[in-house]
């Protein structure tokens, strides 16, 4: 069992991003789609705070609070759709168990869950475009797999807003191909609209995140501003970006500011790697360096084996009980000014 954790630690860091066998072969066509998710239906949610699910778990030493939360959190889950057997079409289908299964046990579990200490955790299944569209020469169907996913984003915030929010303070949390829409999502409903009020704080992470992005949307400067974003990276120390674009907002999850202050491991409450259970403290670094965040490798079981510079799989785990800690602090900020 403990190889089975070494060895599956290794592969979640070490080759998420590599090139994908299986992939779209011809352009996106309407006729292809998958079915379209009825929101209306419990089925179409990786997490919903009254049901049994992966979001619910927590790491031994912390508890599920959102039976009591006050605030809710809407969980967008980065790409699972990455090339494995039959995964062919420009965009995942919400109805395949398997599919299904590998965004429950890995972000599910061991992202959303982050916030299952301050807030009730809603993520819709998505039909998220297949992760070739980050990549192809056929820019034109990414396109429109990175459309029609934000379509059923956008369903499910409506219906959310609709039936289950009943004016709750509200966080956007996402990683990856979830912050690419995350950020259209905030544009839409949130940026210079009457709903930032009752924005916590946005945690959109793993994709590049410029500035300019919103027209009155900040980023957050501590750790309890609020009506804000945070944003991050992650990739090993010493590791020099091809393009050092400026305006890139990176956040450091273990002083909340976006200064180049160097944080040691010490301000690591604890990583979640594998096993899920254990809580890892003092796992990695972290440090701002122009568009992205240093750490230090994470130290956890055969991380030795660890060669790769590129921490996105990480991005969220790695800080796992900083982001938890910051989440209750801004919401406990939030509640005490409004």
């Amino acid at each position: 069992m403990k190889l089975l954790y070494l060895l599956s630690s290794i592969v979640l860091f070490s080759i998420y991003l590599t090139s994908c066998q299986v992939h779209p072969r011809e352009p996106f066509s309407s006729a292809q789609v998958p079915t379209t998710p009825d929101y209306s239906q419990d089925r179409y949610w990786a997490a919903l705070p009254w049901r049994q699910d992966a979001a619910d778990k927590t790491p031994d030493g912390l508890s599920d609070q959102q039976a009591s939360a006050k605030v809710d959190v809407f969980f967008l889950h980065p790409t699972t759709y990455t090339g494995k057997r039959g995964d062919k079409l420009w965009n995942g289908p919400v109805k395949d168990p398997e599919l299904n299964e590998r965004t429950n046990d890995s972000p599910i579990q061991y992202q959303a869950s982050i916030f299952n200490g301050s807030g009730r955790v809603f993520a819709p299944y998505y039909r998220q475009a297949h992760l070739h569209a980050y990549f192809t020469e056929d820019t034109l169907s990414a396109r429109r797999a990175f459309d029609l996913a934000y379509d059923d984003v956008r369903k499910a915030f409506r219906y959310y807003l609709a039936n289950h929010n009943q004016n709750r303070p509200i966080i956007i949390a996402s990683h990856s191909q979830g912050t690419t829409h995350a950020i259209r999502l905030l544009k839409e409903f949130f940026d210079d609209k009457p709903l930032s009020n009752r924005l916590v704080a946005a945690y959109i992470v793993g994709i590049p995140v410029l500035s300019t992005a919103f027209t009155t949307l900040q980023p957050c400067q501590d750790s309890t501003d609020l009506n804000c974003y945070t944003a991050w990276r992650t990739y090993k120390r010493g590791y020099e970006p091809k393009q050092n674009h400026p305006a890139v907002v990176v956040t450091n999850p273990l002083i909340w500011t976006l200064e180049d202050t160097y944080a040691p491991a010490s301000l690591n409450d604890g990583a979640v790697i594998r096993p899920f259970e254990k809580l890892r403290p003092e796992a990695a670094d972290a440090q701002v360096y122009g568009p992205v965040l240093w750490a230090s490798k994470p130290k956890f079981p055969g991380s030795w084996l660890m060669m790769t510079k590129n921490y996105h799989i990480g991005d969220m785990n790695i800080y796992y009980q900083n982001i938890r800690e910051n989440v209750a602090l801004r919401v406990a900020e939030y509640l005490a000014l409004n």
